[in-house]
């Protein structure tokens, strides 16, 4: 029986090219493993897997007596619900370190760097295992899109060392390029339901006892929410009541100013002031050169709910 690798519900490119960049990895060194994932996938990961001819790897949302690795998190909100029933043999993440926890030793793997894919990258090199031409282009593409091409503060050193010898495995003449047309592949939402953008990169958090959701839209151009922003307002407000959460953000963020606008529902009036320094005016307020949701949103949220 195999092992697995799956990351987070909802899954992001980081979160699927991680499954199959890992899966490929243990494999080629003896121990049978293969991705799978915990969600539909989005438009841009949909656009990397055609790329570089992938399939989309299975979808298995139940692991009770499998044994898995763990990529793009460590909470166990966002893991597979029967979690707890499963063997973990391992986590990689570039997260802050989550709430999972195991009976049995296992590997782990995580760094503060801008993606996940950076340190499979470490993880190869370490083995000394080549990486093939096609799982090295959906790496770094993941890298490009986790670290918004360069743009978020997440980005580091060791991101864009891996995006330089990723590409040249990959024969990708000029990533960046590439990149900017993953985000022109993000922006297309016209014609798409609501729910499905605002569930599009979410992720729920436990934030000392309270339920806190988390969306994330990243777009070239802001103006394009200019129709849909009262429907998106409306549906986060039917996401916090359905899912009996403290609050529930939207980040709506433009890649070129270098900034997101906050979309607010919340038990708490102040919540961004608390948080951010700033507070909503009707459910909304601008946080210039906000890119990170897990770097910049996430922390000062969670010490300001402590």
């Amino acid at each position: 029986m195999p092992n697995y690798v799956v990351g987070h519900k909802i899954p992001d490119s980081d979160s699927i090219c991680s499954a199959i960049a890992l899966s490929y990895l243990k494999t080629t060194l003896g121990e049978e493993t293969v991705p799978a994932r915990l969600g539909e996938l989005s438009p841009e990961t949909l656009f990397i897997l055609d790329k570089f001819g992938f399939e989309q790897p299975e979808l298995k949302m139940s692991y009770a007596g499998e044994s898995l690795y763990i990529v793009d998190h460590s909470e166990r909100t966002q893991g597979p619900d029967d979690i707890d029933d499963a063997t973990i043999l391992g986590i990689i993440d570039h997260h802050k370190l989550g709430d999972i926890t195991t009976s049995t030793p296992l590997e782990i793997w995580v760094r503060p760097v801008g993606c996940t894919n950076t340190i499979i990258k470490m993880m190869y090199d370490f083995h000394n295992v080549e990486i093939p031409k096609n799982i090295a282009g959906a790496m770094m593409c993941a890298i490009l899109s986790d670290t918004v091409v360069f743009k978020s503060p997440t980005c580091t050193t060791a991101d864009i060392k891996c995006v330089e010898a990723l590409a040249e495995i990959a024969g990708i003449e000029d990533p960046q390029a590439l990149g900017m047309e993953m985000f022109k592949v993000k922006s297309a939402v016209e014609g798409t339901p609501v729910r499905d953008l605002v569930l599009r990169d979410f992720k729920d958090f436990d934030m000392n006892g309270k339920l806190v959701g988390i969306g994330q839209l990243e777009v070239i151009d802001l103006a394009i929410f200019d129709d849909m922003k009262a429907d998106l307002e409306a549906d986060i407000a039917a996401l916090k009541a359905e899912g009996n959460r403290h609050s529930v953000i939207l980040l709506l963020t433009d890649i070129m100013k270098e900034g997101s606008e906050m979309l607010v529902v919340s038990d708490n009036a102040d919540l961004t002031e608390k948080a951010y320094g700033k507070a909503t005016v009707d459910g909304k307020v601008w946080l210039d050169g906000v890119l990170s949701r897990k770097k910049q949103v996430v922390p000062p949220l969670q010490e300001s709910l402590a």
